[in-house]
């Protein structure tokens, strides 16, 4: 199974990371660098690849949110107080919000919307969120792929110790599910 999934990434790899950056992206930009680290990408096509699927995604966000408006208030009630601070946020920062977007959990997705509904300029806005992508894909993928060496290690030492590392991975995934709600929990509060 494992030398099929790698498989599958090598034949496939830049295709799958588009459309993983426009979904979701840090994890599939993980395991660009991984690969880019080992030779079986480009280091400079994969941080390309992946900075379009990220602004392809927030483009796609955006333009529900400047189109849909009725969509968008009718089926995002929950989302009201998120869409209000992402207003907020536009207007207290103006473009740099565009460009700290991706880095904001819980509001990632919400922020292109809610630009979407205001009158910001659509030319404006994909310039800066396609600078941003690259950016995005840079400072991920390129710290990956310099400390593959010492990623891989991890990796195969989790292999092998997988009765130490297990316990570990869902300690970790555990605090960090927490941090998010905690996070999540104060962002509603807002």
């Amino acid at each position: 199974m494992e030398a099929f999934f790698i498989e599958s990434i090598k034949e496939y790899g830049y295709v799958i990371l588009f459309f993983w950056s426009i979904l979701e992206g840090e994890s599939g930009l993980v395991m660009a660098g991984l690969l880019s680290h080992t030779g079986d990408m480009n280091l400079f096509l994969a941080i390309f690849i992946a900075g379009l699927g990220g602004f392809a995604g927030d483009q796609l966000y955006f333009y529900i949110g400047r189109f849909n408006k009725n969509y968008v208030y009718r089926n995002l009630k929950q989302q009201r107080r998120k869409l209000a601070l992402a207003h907020l946020l536009l207007k207290k920062h103006g473009w740099p919000i565009i460009f700290i977007q991706r880095y904001l959990y819980g509001l990632r997705t919400i922020i292109p919307i809610a630009i979407g509904l205001t009158g910001y300029s659509a030319q404006k806005y994909a310039l800066i969120n396609l600078i941003a992508a690259w950016c995005w894909s840079s400072v991920i993928i390129l710290p990956v792929w310099y400390f593959g060496d010492a990623i891989l290690g991890v990796i195969t030492w989790a292999k092998e110790h997988w009765y130490i590392a297990l316990p570990f991975l869902g300690i970790l995934v555990a605090s960090a599910y927490i941090y998010f709600q905690n996070m999540t929990q104060k962002t509603k509060r807002l």
